[in-house]
């Protein structure tokens, strides 16, 4: 399958976009969809804002180099990767926080409807969230199966808050028809898009989603703990009252009144001081997935994925996928489950295939197209293959969960 792979690397018109990121020698990297790599431009750019705007323009650099602007203008670069208009996103805060203040606002627009939908199994920070606002009070949660959604969206629901794609198994949800629905019932939808961003194509003013949010680190390669966004379509700026009121968020920080005045539109969600550098990354990693393109990256995604799928039938490792079998109904990513999963990723990192582990028992191979080959599948494929035939999973120093990745 090697030389097969290199055919379609030779093919591959994404393939350049490899060089423009740093990864270690002697590693497959199947963990983008946690963390993303680091594009080449990203030292420069923070050296930069480091030492020149930072430590020459001081505080003159939030004019001199636009600080003040930086989440607005990392928010608009944002926006067409899912659907979104300029003015509708703001790159701020992380995705709890952000999840904090949307379902908030959705509350207060939905007045006498306090129930917020989810899903069991949903990542726990969406209903740690839904749970934080249900001890205050202000909401009160439920829980369905995903088939049964739609017969749980009764006219006390509030909210229909979901994952687009599923942190564990890649599971697509079906963005439009979901949406629809919830607004036959009365309630808005917010979508969480954190395994969604920068690999798959959104849309979300084609499908009238209301609110959105995501993280900056996986496939936006903005860096450990980079910066979220927000998404709120136009059609509620007037109606939008976040309740996190800080000061970056006023209509008018620099006139130090102690009355709140909320900014227009999406500048509101903005809550404290943007955190420059943060933002300085996650600018790099957002005009490198832009240029490539997300129908692309999709795209290859989906051959990477299924060449993978082939790989391991070559072998005859037969795992137990369970991601959806067509890959237009996952995210980019393929989860395995397995007894002794911990181990086998332990097993594969110790070969330099970098995956991770999700409780109790599921093996997560992510697939960030910018900068992974079809001849990192094959080898990949290869190395699991071995794992699993000399069972090196058995060993005691891959079986003890010390940590997990």
């Amino acid at each position: 399958m090697i030389a097969r792979a290199r055919e379609l690397d030779a093919a591959d018109p994404l393939a350049a976009y490899r060089e423009r990121f740093t990864l270690p020698e002697g590693v497959i990297y199947l963990d983008g969809n946690s963390l993303g790599a680091l594009p080449i431009a990203t030292p420069a750019a923070m050296q930069r804002a480091v030492e020149q705007e930072w430590g020459q323009g001081l505080i003159r650099s939030w004019n001199d180099a636009d600080w003040f602007e930086m989440g607005s203008r990392v928010g608009a670069k944002i926006a067409p990767l899912i659907g979104a208009q300029p003015q509708e996103v703001i790159a701020c805060d992380t995705v709890s926080v952000n999840l904090f203040k949307l379902i908030s606002t959705a509350l207060q627009m939905r007045p006498g409807r306090k129930v917020v939908l989810s899903e069991p199994g949903n990542f726990p920070t969406d209903i740690y969230m839904i749970e934080g606002l249900e001890r205050q009070g202000l909401a009160q949660q439920r829980l369905a199966q995903r088939d049964q959604l739609l017969e749980a969206l009764g006219d006390d629901v509030a909210l229909l808050m979901l994952t687009h794609a599923h942190y564990k198994t890649g599971d697509l949800f079906d963005m439009q028809a979901l949406t629809e629905a919830a607004h036959q019932a009365g309630a808005l939808v917010l979508w969480d898009l954190s395994h969604t961003t920068g690999a798959l194509p959104v849309d979300l003013n084609r499908c009238a989603a209301d609110f959105a949010t995501g993280c900056g680190y996986k496939y936006l390669c903005g860096g450990p703990g980079a910066p979220a966004f927000a998404y709120v379509a136009e059609r509620h700026h007037a109606d939008l009252k976040q309740p996190l009121t800080g000061w970056f968020g006023h209509a008018r920080p620099f006139a130090f009144v102690d009355e709140y005045e909320a900014a227009p539109g999406i500048e509101q969600l903005q809550c404290g001081t943007s955190p420059i550098l943060g933002l300085t990354a996650l600018e790099v990693g957002v005009d490198l997935i832009a240029e490539i393109g997300v129908d692309r990256l999709h795209a290859k995604s989906q051959a990477l994925s299924e060449f993978f799928l082939e790989c391991l039938t070559e072998r005859g490792i037969g795992l137990d996928c369970i991601s959806p079998a067509n890959s237009a109904e996952r995210g980019s990513q393929l989860s395995f489950r397995h007894p002794q999963a911990y181990a086998i990723c332990q097993a594969l990192i110790a070969r330099g295939v970098i995956g991770d582990f999700r409780d109790p028992d599921v093996l997560r191979l992510g697939f960030a197209p910018a900068y992974l080959s079809f001849e990192d599948m094959a080898s990949a494929a290869g190395h699991l293959a071995e794992v699993m035939e000399g069972k090196e999973w058995r060993r005691d120093e891959f079986s003890e969960r010390s940590s997990v990745t």
